[in-house]
């Protein structure tokens, strides 16, 4: 016999685990519904991510407004030299003296190339998009661009810029520059770069040097020795903070303020997005990281 509070206790206690056990037999209880997933704030004055599978909007900020892009601009640049017909990457580019003194002149990021080397288009690659070499893109739209003068060849290769972007149904950008630092009239959108992105990354040379976090080129000097560069250092943090990140370019600059344009894979499925106008390096990272966290439970 069960008597006083004890047994008062323990018949309390029987009939829960009985009621219980009913209710789990009969499915009443349930596991609680997970809860809604917030929508990020994200500082960056625009954003927007996508399914880079079948190009299904996951996130938008602002996504249509035209912005300038800061170095973002060389997502494009690789771009254009990647499509060129019949492209030889180990094709050795001659260093010239007015790489050099437009990287000074304009206190612009560079690979630093050294005039008189030979460097293959495979390792200006890598120059342009880990260090953000701008010596490295004025090389590279001097040399993919035509032209009888270097100025009517970089003309040219913008306008090869343009159309690609053209050929991408892309209405909201414009670029007058090979590497971001424009004359007011450089800008894309959150969307568009976002597009442009996911186009590079179809190939695969263009994928392996976005996600390439340091790199070391051996160049040709004038007298034909062999030259060890100093290690090339992506700018792209996520590709060490970011379980999964695959790429893809930073950006910067006074108008630009702080962008990057990125992408990650987890379990076979990829996020690609871009951020404009953040506030800081370290704020890019913390938007873009929180854009991804929310397309992967998106997606």
């Amino acid at each position: 016999m069960i008597t006083g509070i004890k047994g008062t206790r323990l018949r309390k206690a029987v009939a829960i685990a009985v009621t219980s056990g009913a209710m789990l037999a009969t499915g009443a209880l349930t596991a609680a519904p997970a809860q809604a997933v917030t929508t990020p704030s994200i500082v960056a004055k625009g954003g927007f991510i996508m399914n880079n599978a079948n190009a299904k909007t996951l996130y938008t900020k602002a996504a249509d407004t035209k912005l300038s892009t800061g170095s973002t601009t060389k997502v494009m640049t690789a771009k254009v030299v990647l499509a060129q017909s019949n492209l030889n990457l180990d094709k050795k580019v001659t260093i010239q003296k007015a790489y050099s003194d437009y990287v000074v002149a304009h206190n612009a990021s560079q690979a630093h190339l050294i005039v008189g080397d030979k460097v293959t288009v495979r390792q200006l690659l890598y120059g342009l998009m880990l260090p953000s070499g701008c010596d490295a893109a004025y090389a590279l739209a001097d040399t993919y661009g035509s032209g009888t003068t270097r100025a009517k060849r970089v003309a040219n290769f913008i306008s090869k810029m343009n159309t690609a972007a053209k050929n991408l149904g892309l209405t909201h950008t414009h670029f007058d520059s090979f590497d971001g630092i424009g004359n007011g009239n450089n800008y894309s959108t959150p969307r568009d770069l976002t597009k442009i992105a996911s186009s590079a990354m179809k190939n695969s040379t263009f994928r392996t040097v976005v996600k390439t976090k340091s790199y070391t080129a051996k160049t040709i000097t004038k007298t034909n020795s062999t030259r060890t560069m100093g290690a090339w250092t992506n700018t792209n943090t996520l590709l060490s903070s970011y379980s999964g990140a695959i790429g893809i370019k930073t950006g910067s600059g006074p108008e630009a303020k702080y962008c990057l344009v990125f992408a990650a894979t987890r379990n076979g499925k990829t996020v690609i997005g871009t951020v404009l106008a953040s506030s800081s390096i370290t704020q890019r990272a913390t938007d873009a990281t929180k854009l991804l966290n929310y397309g992967f439970t998106k997606i």
